[in-house]
């Protein structure tokens, strides 16, 4: 599946109708993001299960602003619509599928569990 890009208009309605959510924020001028934009695009037509994010964030900036990036890339991954894996860098195809394998094994059931207890506890959940 090709990478589809997010902004503010349609962001939280690509994440509330999809599973998971992979989301790449990047900027033009960034060295780093133009080495992980071939990655993610490669790695994306091998996980058709999965929608694949880009965030340009000199044109979405109160998108960025509001999942507080502060460096790019960023990638981030969303799995029932609970954010579960957020880092900054380049990543090389390996720690990418790597990445997306293990927000593909997650228990949800347990996450929204530890979600809810936290919750309770009056603690924020943890990414």
């Amino acid at each position: 599946m090709a990478t589809t890009d997010l902004t503010t208009t349609d962001f939280q309605q690509t994440l509330e109708e999809n599973d998971i959510l992979l989301v790449d924020f990047w900027a033009d001028w960034c060295g780093p993001c133009k080495q992980f934009a071939p990655v993610y695009s490669e790695v994306s037509e091998k996980h058709p299960d999965v929608t694949f994010g880009k965030v340009d964030t000199e044109a979405e900036r109160e998108l960025a602003a509001a999942a507080n990036i502060t460096s790019i890339p960023t990638l981030m991954a969303f799995r029932e619509k609970v954010l579960v894996f957020s880092q900054p860098g380049a990543l090389n195809a390996e720690q990418l599928t790597e990445v997306i394998t293990a927000v593909k094994d997650l228990d949800m059931d347990e996450v929204h569990k530890q979600i809810a207890e936290d919750q309770a506890q009056g603690e924020t959940p943890q990414s």
